[in-house]
């Protein structure tokens, strides 16, 4: 679990950031960044682009109060059918 820090520890917390040495990066780091600037943008795609081009997995994740789900689960054991082979025939109708 997580707190908020006091308006004290954040100022400590930046202080302490403030006296660090900046980073120099390596060899390694300069070779990955130019890369990424070489790369041909027209391959790239905007984050909405890319939200809708995602595929949808089959998966839905559902809450729902228990008395509701007893009663599914009761009428799949009735039918003789599976309560996620139930639930879907009931939301396709």
């Amino acid at each position: 679990m997580t707190r908020e820090l006091t308006a004290e520890e954040l100022q400590k917390r930046l202080a302490e950031i403030e006296k660090r040495e900046p980073e120099v990066p390596t060899p390694e780091d300069l070779d990955a960044m130019a890369e990424a600037d070489a790369e041909d943008p027209a391959g790239t795609v905007t984050l909405e682009e890319y939200r809708n081009q995602r595929e949808y997995s089959g998966r839905l994740m559902l809450r729902i109060p228990k008395e509701l789900h007893r009663e599914l689960a009761e009428a799949a054991k009735a039918n003789g059918v599976s309560l996620n082979q139930y639930a879907l025939y009931k939301l396709a109708r």
